[in-house]
């Protein structure tokens, strides 16, 4: 092999090793939910937990077989997980505009701000009953609750991030002549997004938790409406069930958009990604 093969052939074994390594660290997350598993099904029998209080993994599995047969599991599920995708689309839109532009004017940030930091502090039940009185029952005030709650981290983050970039990199982009449009797209834009991503993630995680107070609504059909389902008929396995279906759609969104952004700021050669390298 000629010396020009060897140097071309060395990004591609780094690159595998690399993936190699973070396919590792994946597996690791699964360590602590294993550990969990097993000293829940050992407490249940070793009668700790009682059936009637917390029915073991088996009898939570049987459970799930037993609503994914009578054909109602799945449009649980996808009911829910529509009701998410809307209420993030609607916060991430609104709270992107409101973010940007606070962040950028300080004028703006004045007027605005103090409103939204005050609406912030009210809790999410609180807009229940407003909503309902607004837009009734239906769907519509069901993705504005969640909404409300992706809005505020997306915000929050989006002005964060982009108050914190560095002075130094506007001055040289105002030196070299920079105009505000390409001010904002060369140095606003990549020193706020992974302020921008970590919203987004914090406005996903709370979108799922407000999807279930959405749900208490008036809802026939969701995860939320299962779990009420469960409660109200003395089913315990059925409330754990759907608690464990949230905790798994709500990771794997995460994962979707922690890939997504990933690819946005691939750019990044920080701490995590060196961690990942050395595998540590």
């Amino acid at each position: 092999m000629t010396v020009t093969e060897r140097l071309s052939a060395a990004p591609s074994w780094r690159n595998a090793s690399f993936r190699a390594r973070r396919r590792r660290l994946q597996w690791r997350g699964l360590a602590l939910p294993a550990l969990l598993l097993v000293a829940w099904e050992l407490l249940c029998a070793l009668n700790i937990f009682t059936p009637d209080v917390m029915p073991s993994p088996v009898a939570v599995a049987s459970e799930l077989a037993r609503l994914w047969t009578k054909d109602q599991l799945l449009g649980d599920i996808v009911i829910t997980a529509e009701r998410v995708a809307l209420g993030f689309l609607l916060g991430t839109v609104v709270a992107t505009v409101f973010g940007a532009v606070v962040g950028y004017s300080r004028i703006a940030g004045e007027y605005l701000d103090p409103t939204l930091q005050a609406l912030k502090a009210v809790p999410s039940l609180a807009w229940v009953p407003l909503f309902i009185l607004w837009f009734g029952i239906f769907e519509v005030s069901k993705i504005a609750l969640i909404a409300v709650g992706v809005f505020f981290p997306v915000y929050l983050n989006l002005v964060t991030g982009i108050r914190s970039t560095d002075r130094k990199l506007v001055e040289v982009g105002r030196v070299n002549a920079l105009g505000r449009f390409d001010l904002v797209k060369r140095i606003l834009v990549p020193a706020a997004l992974p302020s921008y991503v970590t919203g987004l993630r914090a406005g996903l995680a709370l979108g799922w938790m407000f999807v279930i107070a959405a749900e208490l609504m008036g809802a026939s059909k969701g995860l939320g409406f299962l779990m009420l389902d469960g409660q109200m008929t003395g089913r315990p396995a059925t409330i754990v069930a759907a608690l464990i279906l949230f905790a798994i759609a709500g990771k794997v969104s995460d994962a979707l958009l922690v890939a997504a952004g990933r690819r946005v700021l691939s750019w990044q050669d920080d701490f995590a990604s060196t961690q990942v390298k050395t595998g540590q």
